[in-house]
């Protein structure tokens, strides 16, 4: 169930980077905030499951929007860090705010009612739910970059200044791109804390942001399956690995280093080719 919501963050996550170019560090900002809003609405005021993620994904919405709107204002490695620097002033916010449990989190949040009648408490019913919203919204990622708009962010991609001189306002264009990635991102979030049942300050950590950039590069952000293979791989290797007296962070820097000397088209790249 991990496995799942960390490939939708990067499914997410590659909807600016592979089909608009713009390499976001920020994405934390939405995963973390998805993760609070849901674990928040589930155990304080009681939403059902449908419910915590509306609200997570529209939180995350909203917040994408804010920031996008501010950090779009720039671009290239300046729009990196504008959106690193805010996802880091959230981490604080977060951080400084005694009803989100601060250092500690929000802990024991309960698995609420699909519906206010399907029980989803077991972790067989839980897993079928995480499977059946991660595939929807990854079909939904999937249809919107093959639509008129995800050809039209490719284009900007390929050639911005032309797509301005054909008249298409970019900016918009690139901000509403930023906000569905936000709420996907958001949407990930939100089904983590329900599998885990708690919201922690890592969930909107810079760690975060830079799996999604790893688990996107890993892959192979060129396509689709890209990173949901580099999430599988990131992911299975951590879980694998947590007892491992060698650091985690330090294999996944060789597997990202080795791939991207001898595979710079990632993963999915090496077996397209082959």
């Amino acid at each position: 169930m991990q496995v799942m919501c960390f490939a939708l963050l990067a499914v997410a996550f590659n909807l600016l980077l592979g089909h608009v170019g713009l390499l976001s560090l920020g994405h934390a900002a939405f995963f973390g905030t998805g993760a609070y809003v849901a674990g928040y609405a589930a155990k304080v005021w009681g939403f059902t499951a449908e419910g915590a993620l509306a609200l997570a994904v529209l939180a995350s919405v909203l917040l994408g929007i804010a920031i996008g709107g501010l950090a779009l204002r720039r671009s290239g490695i300046h729009f990196a860090m504008i959106t690193l620097a805010l996802a880091q002033v959230l981490y604080f916010i977060i951080f400084q705010t005694r009803a989100l449990g601060g250092e500690n989190g929000l802990q024991g949040i309960p698995r609420p009612r699909l519906l206010g009648l399907i029980d989803i408490s077991d972790n067989g019913a839980m897993y079928v739910f995480v499977s059946a919203v991660t595939g929807a919204a990854v079909w939904a990622i999937w249809r919107i970059g093959r639509s008129p708009f995800g050809v039209t962010l490719s284009a900007i991609r390929q050639n911005e200044a032309r797509m301005i001189a054909l008249g298409y306002n970019v900016q918009q264009i690139k901000l509403a791109a930023f906000a569905l990635s936000a709420g996907f991102a958001g949407l990930a979030g939100a089904l983590k804390v329900m599998v885990v049942q708690l919201a922690s300050l890592t969930d909107a950590s810079f760690f975060i942001s830079g799996e999604a950039v790893l688990m996107a590069l890993l892959g192979g952000m060129a396509f689709f399956a890209g990173p949901l293979i580099g999430a599988v791989v990131v992911i299975s290797l951590q879980l694998a690995l947590v007892a491992s007296p060698v650091p985690v962070p330090m294999i996944l820097g060789a597997l990202f280093v080795a791939v991207t000397l001898f595979f710079p088209r990632g993963i999915a790249g090496m077996i397209a080719r082959r």
